[in-house]
């Protein structure tokens, strides 16, 4: 058995997503034979990760700066009447490396599991309603992910937005490139048939 000590800070990474007791506890060992001037810079950099980044107030994209928008937010260049709806911020970041969506983002804060109210009571839906409202806004890109919990969180989201009366489009589902359709699943071939070109 661990020290009480030990056993603390394993639970305490536990809490991270996709992190268990065994990688959890990875981390404290790792940390147990790391120097001291390591172990400051890492306690600094979480200090100043807290001091220093905000939410955008538009978006819930974190950042580093003045104002209450993010870069992306605050470029005039990008005041298009699009709004695309990711789950979380790593999402976001996926579609700007691809480089072909100049719009703004929504970072949803998670899915819905089947449904479920808790679920539901986490997501930033009011502010989404909110945003979907301003006249401004054309279409809403519902760009969850090919998950159970994506589809689910997206069929909730077509419904919420529905009275609001706007264009809502998910992306495309289909075949990677590269893919051989031998070796593609039914689901993603039924997708690709459906969303083809």
């Amino acid at each position: 058995m661990y020290s009480p000590l030990i056993q603390k800070l394993i639970g305490q990474f536990s809490k991270f997503p996709t992190i268990g007791p065994r990688s959890a506890a990875r981390f404290v060992f790792y940390l147990l034979k790391t120097s001291e001037t390591e172990v400051k810079e890492l306690e600094e950099s979480i200090q100043q990760l807290r001091k220093k980044v905000k939410l955008c107030s538009f978006c819930f994209n974190p950042f580093e700066g003045e104002g209450e928008l993010c870069p992306i937010c605050a470029n005039p260049k990008r005041k298009q009447p699009f709004i695309c709806v990711v789950e979380k911020e790593p999402d976001l970041e996926a579609i700007e490396r691809t480089g072909q969506y100049k719009s703004r983002y929504f970072i949803l804060g998670g899915t819905v599991a089947r449904l479920k109210k808790d679920d539901m009571k986490s997501l930033r839906t009011k502010e989404l309603i909110e945003r979907a409202k301003d006249e401004t806004i054309k279409e809403i890109i519902l760009a969850t992910n090919s998950t159970p919990e994506g589809e689910n969180t997206a069929l909730y989201l077509e419904r919420l937005l529905a009275p609001i009366n706007k264009k809502i489009t998910r992306l495309g589902r289909g075949i990677p490139l590269g893919g051989e359709l031998e070796y593609t699943d039914p689901e993603t071939i039924k997708s690709a048939l459906e969303g083809r070109k």
